[in-house]
């Protein structure tokens, strides 16, 4: 009952989006959206295998040992079974170290950065948008919360993070004030973005289109504006749009000189001087 209860409320919880052969999951948008989605697939036919077993045995117990009309006598009581006990501490123990090992395996696949990016975009987080640097073309773009005015066209004002098809991107993630998270549920991943610290992770994207990113982590107030999109285009189109940032002048990097740290300590700095 357990794992059916589990199911229904996944389908829910994604709203159905996906098909029966992604296990209903989001569509998946890059090359290791593939991995992700084996591993949730095989993780479901495992929990309906383990369900029908226990289901089965609940309705054979029910229909073999059910009382006889007539019959007011107890069946045999046991006070332990061995063999049973057993079973029942190693198969859980079994199925717990597989499903550690398979999520570890694919959470490696896909979280390690050990191959070479064709492209690396830093992306700070801030409350409540997002700046973009593409380091390879020395370019950058800066986001403003969005405005929901509940009228169509907001998405068009939302910071957009241009990518090329079929190359590897590298995204290295970091914070101007609290904890953030950057996440594109069509990626199927999503990283923390902690004040500090510096993230990583890579993804290749297999499709051209526009897609959605939110903020994953309660930020604050405004955390639900804190949107933007993500355009995965050609190369062609790609190239384009950097050539359109270096000639609007959006040249060089966005640095931590704009994180709240940063700026209170100048503010620091500039009182203390100004009291001297």
């Amino acid at each position: 009952m357990g794992t059916s209860l589990a199911f229904v409320a996944a389908l829910l919880l994604s709203g159905c989006q996906g098909q029966l052969s992604d296990g209903f999951l989001i569509k998946g948008v890059t090359e290791e959206s593939k991995t992700i989605t084996t591993l949730w697939i095989w993780a479901w036919i495992a929990l309906f295998g383990v369900g029908i077993l226990v289901w089965g045995l609940i309705f054979w117990c029910m229909w073999r040992y059910k009382a006889k009309p007539g019959d007011d006598s107890l069946p045999p009581q046991l006070r332990y079974n061995v063999p049973i006990e057993v079973l029942y501490t190693i198969v859980p123990i079994f199925m717990i170290v597989t499903f550690f090992y398979f999520t570890a395996k694919t959470e490696s696949e896909v979280m390690g950065t050990g191959k070479k990016a064709d492209l690396k975009v830093n992306v700070y987080g801030k409350q409540w948008s997002w700046d973009f640097n593409y380091l390879n073309a020395d370019v950058h773009e800066v986001g403003t919360q969005a405005v929901m005015t509940g009228k169509e066209g907001v998405e068009e004002t939302l910071p957009t993070l241009y990518l090329p098809v079929g190359k590897r991107v590298e995204f290295i993630l970091t914070s101007r004030d609290v904890v953030h998270s950057f996440w594109v549920p069509a990626f199927l991943e999503k990283l923390d973005m902690i004040p500090g610290r510096v993230n990583r992770f890579q993804v290749t994207p297999s499709e051209i289109g526009q897609f959605s990113g939110k903020c994953a982590e309660l930020c604050g107030a405004y955390h639900s504006r804190m949107l933007f999109n993500v355009k995965v285009v050609s190369q062609e189109d790609f190239d384009k749009h950097m050539a359109d940032l270096r000639a609007l002048g959006q040249t060089g990097m966005l640095g931590d000189e704009f994180s709240r740290e940063k700026l209170m300590e100048d503010q620091d700095l500039l009182t203390s001087g100004g009291m001297e």
